[in-house]
């Protein structure tokens, strides 16, 4: 049996001692960010309770999640807001409520789903408040103004949907 002499770093050749040296950061290319979110189905349900109220120091916090998986059957707040921030932990004082919608499909609601109510834009879904989870979410949507179920002239069974963003 043969031994094998280690080869000293000196005789390497330099192709082999460039092909093991990562190249510095600054020339390397940022890594792209990973394509995540393809297309997905609407979720839709009824509205089963209307509300009329607003508040300005509600104290509601955004989930660090820009998306929940929802079930069918489940029941969820439906909140209005001007605030935009996104970060989690963001403190949301500045809501108008909506009502309640029962789901009648699961799925998956994203930050920036638009939300429909009998037909109508009301915004975007801007994200989560789950102060009273796991009975519901408080469905948080960027309105552009504190919008309530009176003002929209909203009723039980109106439909609900939630659809992505094109």
């Amino acid at each position: 049996m043969t031994e094998r002499t280690p080869t000293p770093t000196a005789e390497r050749t330099p192709a082999l001692t460039a092909a093991r040296t990562p190249a510095p950061a600054w020339t390397q290319e940022a890594p792209k960010a990973p394509r995540e979110s393809g297309a997905k189905r609407p979720v839709h349900g009824a509205l089963v309770k209307v509300l009329l109220h607003r508040r300005t120091e509600r104290g509601m916090s955004l989930e660090p999640h820009a998306s929940r998986c929802v079930r069918r059957g489940e029941v969820h707040e439906l909140v209005t807001t001007d605030h935009r921030e996104t970060a989690p932990g963001t403190r949301i004082d500045r809501v108008g409520f909506l009502g309640f919608v029962e789901l009648s499909c699961a799925g998956v609601l994203d930050r920036g789903d638009d939300v429909w109510i009998g037909g109508v834009h009301v915004g975007t879904v801007l994200g989560f408040d789950a102060c009273h989870f796991p009975n519901h979410y408080n469905i948080l949507i960027d309105a552009g103004r504190l919008l309530t179920g009176e003002d929209l002239e909203l009723r039980p069974e109106l439909p609900v949907s939630f659809t992505q963003a094109v």
